[in-house]
C-alpha cells in the first residue's frame, strides 16, 4: 500500500490512477490529520508526501514520522516545489528517501517509487515475504495485515508461506498435503479445504487472494 498525501485533488487523482495502473495499491489524503489518523489503522509500504499542505506541512509530518519508532521505517518520497532547494535539503536531512520536483511526470514517479521500495524492501530478503499490506516474517514466524498482527496455526502459516513464495503458481491439494503436512501424511484432501477456509477468514480482505482453481486446487493471485 502506498499513501499519497496531496491537497490538490487533481494531482492526487492522477497519482493514484498511475500507481494503481502500475500494479500498486494506493490511497490518498488531502491533509496531515487524515494521513496521521490512517496510520493508526495500518502502515503503508511507502508515502509520497507533498511539502505544501494545509495545516501541518509535509516537512513537519516527515519529522513526526521519523521521530516515532512505530513509523520511522516507512520510506518517504517528498514532493517539493521547483526551485525550493531548502525543502529538498531539509527533507533529506530529516530522513526522506527521495524527492520529486513539481511539476513532475507520472512516468518519473513510478520508477522512483520502485527504486525506493527496492532499497527499503529488498526482494532478496528471504526472511520477509510481502503482498500488498500483508507481511510474513519467516524468522520471527509472524504475520501482519496492514500493520495488525494475525494469529495463525502452524499449518496456516506454512500454507501462506508457500503461496507468497510462489505467487500465481497453482498447487493441487495433494501437493499441499505433501509439502505442508509431509509426504507420509495420509489424511483426506478435504483437510486442505478446511485449512484454506480458516486461513481466508483470518486474512480478512487478503483472503480473497487465495483463489480456488477448478479441478486443480489453489493459488495466490495477489501481487507480491
Amino acid at each position: 500500500m502506498i499513501y499519497c498525501v496531496e491537497d490538490d485533488e487533481s494531482i492526487q487523482s492522477l497519482e493514484l490512477y498511475t500507481l494503481r495502473s502500475a500494479g500498486f495499491e494506493a490511497e490518498g489524503f488531502t491533509d496531515g490529520d487524515c494521513f496521521l489518523a490512517a496510520l493508526r489503522f495500518g502502515k503503508p509500504e511507502l508515502v509520497i508526501l507533498d511539502v505544501m499542505l494545509p495545516g501541518k506541512s509535509g516537512v513537519e509530518l516527515l519529522r513526526e514520522l521519523k521521530a516515532s519508532s512505530d513509523t520511522c521505517g516507512i520510506p518517504v518520497i517528498m514532493a517539493t516545489a521547483k526551485g525550493a532547494e531548502y525543502d529538498k535539503i531539509q527533507s533529506l536531512d530529516l530522513g526522506a528517501d527521495d524527492y520529486l520536483v513539481k511539476p513532475f511526470g507520472m512516468m518519473e514517479m513510478v520508477p522512483r517509487v520502485r527504486a525506493v521500495l527496492r532499497r527499503c524492501h529488498p526482494r532478496h530478503d528471504r526472511n520477509v515475504l510481502t503482498a500488498g499490506g500483508l507481511t510474513i516474517d519467516l524468522k520471527e514466524h509472524t504475520v501482519t495485515a496492514d500493520g495488525q498482527r494475525l494469529v495463525l496455526t502452524f499449518k496456516e502459516f506454512e500454507l501462506l508461506r508457500l503461496f507468497l513464495a510462489h505467487p500465481s503458481a497453482a498447487f493441487t491439494r495433494e501437493q499441499l498435503l505433501s509439502v505442508v503436512w509431509g509426504v507420509d501424511y495420509t489424511g483426506e484432501t478435504r483437510t486442505v479445504d478446511m485449512h484454506i477456509k480458516t486461513l481466508r477468514q483470518k486474512l480478512g480482505v487478503y483472503g480473497a487472494m487465495i483463489e480456488t482453481v477448478r479441478s486443480v486446487g489453489y493459488r495466490w493471485e495477489g501481487k507480491t
